[in-house]
């Protein structure tokens, strides 16, 4: 119902400001509700879209269902160059965009799903479905007690080594569960770079011996 208010706003002719407003209010209006309120706290524009499908998914009982529904329109999007066309395509009137949306996702998808992108098309934002998505897909982590962690090395860990980090991250983040991703990048030479949540933490090769440089030589002339 929420979403639906946000549908319907966007979609009338010369209301366009009052739409813009129509996200943010229907989140506010939702997350007065302790139950179905997200589980932290995101700002942005894009936060308010996933805020809002968060509490009416919640309240449907339906978070699982919404969130694959999401990560498919997201991944259709990274590999399907003529429906990421059609959803940053600004040629095509908000209205249209709409119609065309309940014709792709018909009974396929929830309610709960085809009201948000319709309220995207409404505004003016299936562009930006991506970052919606990545905001609600951080909420949705964040309700299950899931922390993403990413370990970046200049060659494949052992099994061995991995499992190490991988127990020393846990001991960091407690009671969260730690979503780790392993990725390989020749140019930091050795070592390590771990990014866990918002911290990061550089023990590469590259960054000891860009440091040595610059105890040497002074700073960078990019970084005056």
């Amino acid at each position: 119902q929420m979403l639906s208010r946000i549908t319907t706003s966007a979609v009338r002719p010369g209301v366009r400001t009052f739409a813009k407003k129509a996200a943010p209010k229907a989140a506010a209006s939702s997350a007065s509700d302790p139950a179905h309120a997200p589980p932290i706290k995101l700002f942005g524009i894009h936060a308010r879209y996933a805020n809002a499908a968060y509490s009416a998914a919640s309240a449907a009982k339906k978070l699982p269902i919404v969130e694959s529904e999401l990560l498919a329109i997201k991944s259709t999007a990274s590999t399907d160059a003529s429906f990421a066309s059609f959803l940053s395509d600004p040629t095509v009137a908000p209205s249209d965009k709409e119609a065309q949306l309940n014709t792709i996702f018909g009974n396929k998808m929830s309610d709960i799903t085809v009201n948000l992108m319709s309220a995207l098309a409404g505004n003016a934002r299936l562009g930006e479905t991506g970052k919606v998505v990545d905001c609600f897909s951080e909420l949705m982590k964040a309700s299950r007690g899931e922390v993403d962690a990413v370990i970046t090395s200049a060659a494949p860990l052992s099994k061995a080594v991995a499992d190490q980090v991988t127990a020393a991250l846990k001991s960091k983040v407690g009671d969260k569960k730690v979503v780790l991703s392993m990725v390989v990048d020749p140019s930091i030479m050795g070592g390590l770079q771990v990014q866990i949540g918002d911290e990061f933490v550089d023990l590469s090769t590259a960054s000891r011996i860009d440091a040595v440089a610059r105890a040497i030589n002074g700073p960078s002339l990019s970084e005056l």
